[in-house]
């Protein structure tokens, strides 16, 4: 089947000696990985490989057998050209980071609307501002809502939340249970906007560990999740 859709690119892996496979994030299939023969080493193809660059936003026409497999990427043209995200070093080791972290959580090969509306959004608000410090924080806590497992904060009243559960409780229960400084910035967070951000202020150490305990969330939801690589040049980056 022939798609025209847009597509967020989640990674670019080199395959044998000049080959790409790229992984798309796309708005009317979902998940998609495209085979790109020779664009490491040809000049005069259609394909370059800095198009495929972590986050950037494409223009796609492409073959979609829908069999699980690598599909046939026919045409894909730059839909934005950002500003900063990928030539400031501080943002694009946030892309690093955010793009590995997306390829663990993201995994359905059909359409989610919501979730591609958001990504969109979000990635061009980060190209666009340069209050970034905590941009990671507040993007990771939102994604969630769109994976399903966003904190159930009908008790958010409560004195720790529950990551094994997703729930604020009176009481711990089990040794999944948070609270201290972690706990209150998560009830801060929760119904922020980005543009809030720039009103939270946080020590290098804080924000450390609540990006810690965000990802020990993805592990206990996302069964295949994985710590990113980039974690720690991330957590220097802010040092």
């Amino acid at each position: 089947m022939l798609v025209n859709t847009r597509a967020i690119v989640i990674s670019a892996l080199k395959y044998a000696e000049a080959d790409l496979i790229v992984r798309c994030f796309t708005q009317t299939s979902g998940l998609k990985s495209y085979l790109l023969r020779g664009v490491l080493k040809s000049r005069k193809g259609k394909f370059k490989a800095s198009m495929f660059q972590p986050l950037t936003q494409l223009e796609l026409v492409a073959k979609h057998k829908d069999k699980g497999k690598l599909e046939y990427l026919q045409d894909a043209r730059l839909l934005l050209h950002y500003q900063s995200l990928h030539t400031n070093v501080v943002k694009s080791t946030m892309v690093l980071f955010l793009s590995e972290v997306l390829r663990s959580a993201i995994q359905e090969e059909e359409q989610n609307e919501p979730l591609y509306v958001y990504l969109e959004g979000a990635v061009n608000y980060l190209d666009q501002t340069e209050n970034i410090s905590n941009f990671h924080l507040l993007f990771l806590l939102e994604l969630t809502r769109y994976l399903g497992f966003y904190p159930d904060d009908s008790l958010e009243g409560g004195s720790c939340f529950n990551l094994l559960d997703g729930i604020f409780q009176e009481e711990k229960t089990n040794e999944y249970c948070i609270d201290g400084p972690n706990f209150v910035l998560l009830k801060q967070l929760l119904g922020t906007n980005f543009d809030d951000l720039e009103h939270i202020k946080l020590t290098r150490s804080a924000r450390a560990n609540f990006l810690t305990m965000l990802l020990a969330y993805y592990r206990l939801h996302i069964e295949s999740f994985r710590n990113p690589q980039s974690l720690t040049v991330l957590n220097e980056i802010f040092n």
